[in-house]
């Protein structure tokens, strides 16, 4: 009995990543308010009455890839707050993380950035959720950091979301970079304009707890 039932909850989850797989090769070309049940399952090879054994609905997939799609992404958010070495270092490691990830997960990526603005509710609130609690991790991980010593939880929060944010738009944009008809050079033009903006973060991250000019300084 054991057995059947193993080989049977194999089939199912089987069934359940043809489903996932169908969806995300389909949204490389499309919003998810756009698709339609019939058509994942005809990609799936699959009946469509077995999609209701996995899903109640089409955003109730889309809020499943989003889980799927956040989860790859959220050890590269952690490591580029967490990696050692000096500011340099780590920045360069950074965008190095965020371009493999891009390059490991090309359709995560694509459909998170379609997504996150997208129409369809329950998946904008799954993205917004998945990343107000990467924010919170990240920002934990702040609070261990020397440079934020005397910060507010509010400000390490508020930091964090700006690495957060940061990773997702140099993520999509690698993307973009990476298409064959991007122009030549492209790829690279985008790792140095994320480097920078993760300099610039970083100047002023270190910065935060001065005083305005004429005032006592704030050791940080």
């Amino acid at each position: 009995m054991s057995h059947t039932l193993g080989i049977r909850q194999a089939q199912k989850q089987k069934t359940r990543r043809a489903l996932l797989d169908a969806a995300l090769e389909l949204l490389e070309g499309q919003s998810l308010s756009s698709l339609g049940l019939r058509e994942v399952t005809r990609a799936a090879g699959v009946a469509p009455t077995a999609f209701y054994r996995h899903f109640r609905s089409i955003a109730d997939l889309g809020v499943a890839l989003v889980e799927e799609a956040l989860g790859s992404l959220h050890p590269t958010i952690r490591t580029t707050v967490s990696t050692a070495g000096d500011s340099e270092e780590r920045i360069a490691r950074a965008v190095e993380l965020i371009a493999g990830h891009v390059d490991a997960y090309p359709a995560h990526v694509r459909f998170i950035a379609r997504e996150r603005h997208g129409g369809v509710r329950p998946v904008r609130e799954a993205i917004r959720g998945q990343l107000a609690r990467f924010a919170g991790e990240v920002g934990e991980a702040l609070a261990e950091d020397p440079v934020s010593a005397g910060w507010s939880e509010g400000d390490r929060l508020m930091l964090a979301q700006l690495y957060v944010d940061q990773m997702l738009v140099t993520a999509s944009l690698l993307l973009e970079a990476s298409e064959a008809e991007a122009a030549p050079g492209e790829r690279e033009r985008v790792t140095r304009l994320a480097t920078r903006q993760l300099r610039l973060i970083s100047i002023g991250r270190r910065h935060w707890l001065d005083e305005p000019a004429g005032n006592s300084r704030t050791p940080t």
